[in-house]
């Protein structure tokens, strides 16, 4: 790699400007970023469940941008008021959300108590729920687990292909397919993102679309102003626990860690406030409302459940003083469930009789190794979903045709390249396959489509973001997951609420989590494929789950690598890291640079240098095309310093709007872990007024703070699933703590021209690439596909 100031060899460089000195860190500041986007983990909760080895201190989703400094009341996402339906024949997106949803759940619903009501703390369980308390009493005693205790009740799955739970359905009066659910819409729930801020007595649209009655925000606003909360919290609070909310407080105030931003010690002074004496660190309402928080809080990391042993471990550093009895309160009011997935094939075999009873000993050893998992409801119902439409798809796949074999053959016999062969035979036989590879690779599953319509095949190309799709090109007829799954692009769906596909190809897969890969795979047909493609080298997903990599690892269906590397200096670097080397490549044409610096504050400057500068001169690449990457928001050479530099610089002006200015880059995240960069336009009464890649978009007033941040420089995980003609990547000092492989990986490939590297963290950089190899989550996709037969013995 060559070395210098700048790609240009500039000697006459301007001398440093801008702040000196070691770059803030933030992890002091007390919000967290409300979609776990905070590359610097708050410090607040440095007690919360630990991060496993080899995941970066904070990764930044880039699902919202609202930082840590954020006021609680305006961080994340507001929701936008519900519209009133233009024809009454026509379900709305919120009703279509919910009729899906409300059948998934009862899948969930069966394997949490089977009870006739609510049971009060105390009492006696029955049926599934007293088997499941059992079973974490056993396992933390040390003692066998009679399997039968976990296994699920799931009898579709004995054999056969599984029986999918009933999609939306079509609107009546034959109206067209009705619109999918957002992805959005079902992370809203429970996700950490804001609510819309409330600050009149009008009535606030919640999260599933309904209004909050003035009055039910008038009774949580009386509450809060009793226990010393601050009154911006009501709008949120009736969001999550309904028009009930100021009941629900006043019988347990640890429930205001619903709101996103408070923190256990706001809590308890919330409740001491309201129950004066009655409340202590044991009580049993804190202590479920603190197991819910950590896993809440884990699944801004990407984790979907956490070891019981973890969540044990944290409450103790919450003061809790029996944190076994927490658990076992938490699973008993059903606040969280328990799972030990990887005992499942042995839920049937509860005796030691028969030809393997001398294999006993040995399965309880395999039992007790097993880790017992809490999670919560709605990522074990989506990732339940998810591995029973994938099973789905194997076992439908396509019937054995010899006509369409031969016409499959002959599309093979005509790819580009013999990976793109290869993966065309792969998906002729299998209803799901899996395809690895670089950038250039993803010309192969492109490929892949343009044979299955030369077949007759209805197929569909999806990516992450609008500029994966304008890389791709117009011809391809790409959409994105989100616009596909929301309805705004794509085919529509058929009468049974499917996409009207016979061949789908998702590429940038490691961007999928486990809730829209649920609603994706749901939303597919018996008899359709699925191409799940991308770079397993690159940061997963914003959201909770590990959805490509769990596929990967399970071997449940087959797999296509692509053998076509990505050329030039900057592909041989990245295919370096990828293994975990960071190699000294030859860069003749200055493809890849490094500049050195000592501190934040010439990180800075260099980066201002190199944008404006420096790399329009060397390669004639526009500022607008050249994307900054750090890897937080806060601190001196974060996403904000950079971004205010930039600004200053490529478009001076005085913010009128909130800080924004007409020909401002801008990153608009209108949902968790989808950024879209726009332009801002202007702005009126109405709102910010952007051009997202020519789509004109109006941000309403209310959510221009929350919802928009300058985009000249982004995080790593907000790049992911895009690249620029050219890519800065600022590496300050106090960035050591959150780098790691992928993370490396995925900032340095977005470049496709050209790579500079402000770098400041000495032998970081290499550590992290050589050492840091992955980012671990917990996850249970892959032991539930596992578990589940595949392989039909009838084909």
């Amino acid at each position: 790699m060559s070395t210098d100031r700048d790609p240009a060899a500039v000697a006459e460089a301007e001398p440093v400007a801008g702040p000196g000195g070691p770059a803030t860190d933030e992890a002091t500041e007390p919000v967290p970023d409300p979609a776990g986007a905070s590359d610097t983990p708050d410090a607040s909760d440095a007690s919360d469940v630990p991060v496993p080895d080899g995941t970066p201190a904070g990764d930044d989703s880039g699902s919202d941008p609202a930082g840590p400094d954020d006021p609680p009341g305006q961080a994340g996402e507001t929701t936008e008021a519900a519209e009133t339906a233009e024809t009454a024949a026509a379900l709305s997106e919120t009703e279509a959300e919910l009729a899906a949803q409300r059948e998934l759940r009862e899948r969930i619903e069966r394997r949490k108590a089977e009870k006739d009501g609510p049971i009060p703390a105390g009492t006696k369980l029955s049926g599934q729920a007293a088997d499941l308390l059992a079973a974490v009493r056993a396992m933390e005693s040390g003692a066998p687990v009679d399997p039968s205790l976990l296994a699920r009740a799931a009898p579709e799955r004995a054999s056969g292909v599984p029986a999918r739970p009933r999609r939306p359905e079509a609107s009546p009066g034959g109206q067209g397919p009705v619109p999918a659910p957002s992805p959005a819409s079902a992370r809203e729930h429970a996700r950490d993102d804001a609510r819309d801020p409330v600050g009149t007595g009008s009535a606030a649209p919640s999260a599933e679309g309904r209004v909050t009655p003035p009055e039910a925000l008038a009774a949580v606003r009386a509450v809060l102003g009793e226990g010393g909360a601050p009154e911006a919290l009501a709008g949120q609070l009736c969001d999550a626990l309904g028009e009930r909310a100021a009941d629900a407080l006043r019988e347990n105030p640890w429930l205001l860690l619903c709101a996103p931003g408070v923190r256990p010690d706001q809590a308890d002074g919330f409740a001491r406030a309201l129950l004066g004496a009655a409340c202590g660190p044991g009580d049993e309402r804190r202590a479920a409302a603190l197991v819910g928080r950590l896993l809440e809080r884990a699944a801004l990391r990407g984790h979907t459940a956490l070891e019981a042993s973890a969540v044990r471990e944290a409450l103790a550093g919450h003061a809790v003083p029996d944190p076994d009895a927490a658990v076992r309160h938490a699973v008993a009011e059903g606040a969280v469930l328990v799972f030990q997935d990887g005992d499942q094939e042995d839920g049937d075999s509860g005796t030691e009789s028969g030809p393997d009873a001398e294999d006993a000993p040995e399965a309880a050893a395999d039992r007790a190794a097993t880790p017992v998992l809490l999670g919560l409801d709605r990522y074990a119902l989506a990732e339940e979903s998810l591995a029973d439409g994938l099973t789905r798809l194997v076992r439908s796949g396509p019937e054995a045709d010899a006509d369409a074999e031969a016409s499959w053959a002959e599309a093979a016999a005509r790819a580009a390249s013999p990976s793109a062969a290869e993966l065309i035979r792969a998906v002729a036989g299998h209803g799901l396959v899996l395809h690895t590879g670089g950038e250039a690779a993803r010309a192969e599953p492109v490929a892949l489509a343009g044979a299955a319509r030369a077949l007759g095949l209805r197929a569909l190309v999806a990516v992450h973001s609008d500029n994966g799709r304008a890389r791709l090109g117009a011809d391809t007829g790409a959409v994105t997951v989100a616009g596909l799954l929301e309805g705004a692009q794509g085919p529509g769906r058929d009468a049974e609420g499917a996409f009207a596909l016979d061949l789908l190809v998702v590429l940038d897969a490691p961007q999928l989590d486990v809730e829209s890969a649920a609603m994706l795979v749901e939303s597919l047909p018996d008899t359709a494929r699925l191409v799940l493609s991308g770079d397993p080298g690159v940061l997963w997903s914003a959201g909770a789950g590990r959805v490509f990599g769990d596929l990967l690892a399970a071997g449940v269906c087959p797999r296509v690598a692509s053998r076509t590397p990505d050329a030039g200096p900057v592909g041989e670097l990245v295919s370096g890291i990828g293994i975990g080397e960071l190699n000294q490549v030859e860069a003749p044409g200055r493809e890849v640079v490094i500049v050195p610096v000592r501190d934040a504050g010439e990180a800075v400057h260099r980066t201002v240098q190199l944008v404006a500068e420096s790399v329009p001169r060397a390669f004639g690449v526009e500022p607008g095309q050249t994307q900054v990457i750090t890897v937080g928001h806060g601190g001196s050479a974060g996403t904000r310093a950079l971004n205010a530099a930039l600004k200053q610089r490529l478009n001076p002006g005085p913010g009128a709007f909130g800080g924004f200015d007409p020909g401002d880059s801008v990153a608009y995240v209108p949902a968790p872990g989808r950024t879209l960069q726009a332009t801002v336009v202007s702005a009126d009464t109405e709102g910010l007024r952007l051009d997202c890649a020519g789509t004109a978009v109006v941000v309403p007033r209310d959510r221009v703070e929350s919802a928009v941040r300058h985009g000249w420089a982004l995080t790593a995980h907000q790049a992911a699933g895009m690249r620029w003609p050219a890519a800065v990547v600022v590496l300050p000092g106090d960035a050591a703590q959150g780098l790691n492989r992928p993370w490396v990986y995925t900032a340095f490939s977005r470049g496709e021209r050209h790579l500079s590297v402000v770098h400041g963290v000495e032998q970081a950089l290499a550590h992290a690439v050589t050492n840091l190899p992955s980012e671990d989550r917990t996850t249970r996709l892959r032991p539930l596909l596992e578990a589940l037969p595949t392989a039909d013995p009838g084909r």
